[in-house]
């Protein structure tokens, strides 16, 4: 039996292993092709605002520099620790959310208080809220499995879910609500919540989304921006013409790396929301391919660890993370190519922004530890075991 063991053992370690190392290394190839589009995005128009071509290229090397060694740490904290710190890490994420608002210590921009700061520090909380949220649903209902399919049973998770996305609408961020919203509704039911009341629950999204956007009258206007851009191209459409002008120049090839026209100040946040454009503009349609396909092989590797996962917690934990990537990545390339209205959400491990590459890079680190300490699949399927 000792033997057989050790022959299946054998068999199942080293396809993990394989997993874990391709994840890291594309994680990592992700990140340096961040770094050079933010310079290329950025070095103009950085010069002309802060004097410094290399203002935003220096503060994502330092989160990539950290990030990596919070990720290689964070592969080595056992993952099931989350269950005995969820309510604190909870905690600290919904105080994080509601001292945006607190003056000397949020941070307003372009009319957002979305980020938190301590002398040269900022931190964007949505960022980490999000992952705290993905924490304590996937603690929550993997200790309390048995009362999933019960309204009671998944109302905590509602509330803390629906909490958070309330402030951070109050920010306001309507991309990143709708986004924690979208995962907050994918791990319910993968955690057991009965198809009825998911249903309701999804149609009750449905319906919130258009009255969200009518009673903001901003909302409104890129609503109108993205039917047609063109009735307001100095405008509400002025960020939707040059993002789809960036990306109708590049055409299949592209026009070459570090020669993009719309970075000098034509292109509204460059740099951050709208680097795929840039990206697209410089590599063409083969490069913007290319990077989907990395993308969809980290998200495959991150469901593949979910399935292979040896408990409930470790499945719900990655299939939270990953999911959280998946829908972040999808609305941000919704956006830039004007395929739903415009509103700002980073590309992960891309974009710039020094805390959520850090938190992004910590995420893939719990999917590390998840994949060291997984076996062979004691669930085959997203619906898990013993839920109705």
């Amino acid at each position: 039996m000792r033997n057989k063991s050790k022959v299946k053992e054998s068999t199942i370690r080293p396809n993990i292993l394989d997993y874990r190392f391709i994840l890291i290394s594309l994680v990592i190839v992700l990140c340096v092709i961040g770094i050079i589009f933010i310079y290329s995005a950025s070095n103009y128009s950085a010069n002309v605002l802060y004097g410094d071509s290399m203002y935003f290229v220096t503060k994502q090397i330092v989160g990539f520099v950290i990030g990596l060694a919070l990720m290689m740490l964070v592969s080595r904290f056992n993952y099931h620790n989350f269950a005995r710190m969820h309510i604190i890490i909870v905690v600290v994420s919904v105080v994080m959310l509601v001292l945006v608002f607190v003056p000397f210590i949020g941070m307003s921009a372009n009319g957002a208080n979305r980020w938190i700061g301590f002398g040269p520090i900022s931190i964007q909380s949505s960022e980490v809220a999000k992952f705290g949220f993905v924490i304590f649903a996937s603690v929550y209902m993997a200790k309390n499995y048995q009362k999933m399919y019960t309204f009671n049973g998944m109302l905590p998770v509602l509330l803390i879910g629906g909490m958070m996305c309330l402030l951070v609408l109050m920010e306001p961020n309507l991309s990143v609500t709708i986004c924690l919203g979208l995962v907050m509704l994918s791990m319910l039911y993968i955690g057991g919540v009965r198809k009825k009341y998911f249903v309701i629950l999804l149609c009750l999204a449905l319906l919130l989304v258009p009255v969200l956007i009518i009673i903001e009258p901003y909302r409104l206007f890129r609503l109108f921006a993205f039917i047609n851009p063109w009735a307001n191209p100095q405008g509400e459409g002025f960020q939707l013409i040059q993002s789809l002008y960036s990306l109708g120049a590049g055409g299949l090839f592209g026009v070459g790396l570090f020669n993009s026209m719309q970075k000098y100040l034509f292109l509204p946040f460059a740099e951050s929301d709208f680097i795929l454009a840039i990206i697209g503009e410089e590599t063409g349609l083969v490069g913007v391919i290319l990077l989907f396909a990395i993308y969809l092989i980290v998200i495959s590797i991150g469901y593949k660890i979910a399935l292979n996962a040896k408990d409930r917690l470790g499945t719900l934990l990655a299939f939270g993370i990953t999911t959280l990537l998946a829908f972040q990545t999808l609305i941000n390339v919704a956006v830039v190519t004007g395929s739903i209205p415009p509103t700002g959400i980073p590309l992960p491990f891309i974009s710039a922004g020094g805390s959520g590459l850090i938190v992004f890079m910590c995420a893939i680190g719990i999917l590390l530890n998840i994949a060291k300490n997984s076996k062979s699949g004691e669930f085959k399927d997203f619906r898990l075991k013993g839920v109705v």
